[in-house]
């Protein structure tokens, strides 16, 4: 299975840290939250990874290069301007293939076991979702019979990771547009499965947050307003 990383976000609400670095290079105990990604991915097997960029995308490929680091082979879909999270996986099916795939948030970190992901997921895909943090009280997506459901029951945070197929991205454009409302939309008709992980996942959104973060994992560095 290949995989995606989402990597082309602005980080407006982590500038000024995101003027001069993107907000996947952004470090947690001297790892960045990208390179943290490709190892754990690695780990779990995969071995072909695509990764999008926009604002300072160079950077994003000189940090990665070809991915041989990690043992993987890396390519990329760069954006101008910025397509959002729906509009960068569609520009990106034609390197994905026809089979499913896995997508990460470039922007979270956790300790999710990729290598439990379903490498067929039941529907148009598979979302693994979260306790709310206390940022998005009113979470995303119910979870009943590890169905997913956009309305009833007690809902739960969308993490970024997931398993999707490119049937889910029929009649979009590569054109700037959101994930969330096509994953809403594939949930009212039944058509994801789910799953609820308690382990360790941390959308690092802010400043506060990633200080947060490195503290909690002995990184004696703090998010600086004026920049890394």
């Amino acid at each position: 299975m290949r995989a995606m990383l989402l990597a082309a976000g602005r980080g407006q609400r982590m500038r000024p840290l995101t003027d001069t670095t993107p907000k996947p290079l952004l470090e947690v105990a001297g790892e960045s939250l990208l390179a943290r990604h490709l190892r754990r991915l690695a780990a779990a097997g995969i071995r072909e990874v695509v990764i999008n960029h926009a604002w300072l995308g160079e950077q994003v490929e000189a940090a990665v290069g070809d991915g041989r680091t990690w043992g993987l082979a890396v390519r990329y879909s760069p954006e101008d301007p910025a397509l959002e999270t729906g509009g960068g996986i569609t520009a990106a099916l034609p390197l994905l293939g026809e089979d499913p795939f896995l997508v990460v948030n470039g922007d979270v970190f956790t300790d999710y076991p990729f290598e439990r992901l379903p490498q067929e997921p039941d529907g148009l895909g598979h979302l693994v979702l979260t306790p709310n943090p206390d940022h998005h009280t009113g979470g995303d997506f119910a979870l009943e019979a590890g169905r997913v459901r956009a309305a009833g029951g007690t809902h739960s945070t969308y993490t970024g990771i997931a398993v999707l197929r490119p049937a889910l991205f029929a009649g979009c454009r590569p054109e700037p547009f959101p994930l969330g409302p096509l994953l809403r939309e594939a949930a009212e008709r039944g058509e994801l499965a789910g799953e609820l992980f308690t382990g360790e996942w941390n959308d690092v959104g802010t400043p506060e947050r990633l200080s947060a973060l490195r503290q909690r994992h002995d990184d004696p560095r703090e998010a600086r307003y004026g920049g890394e």
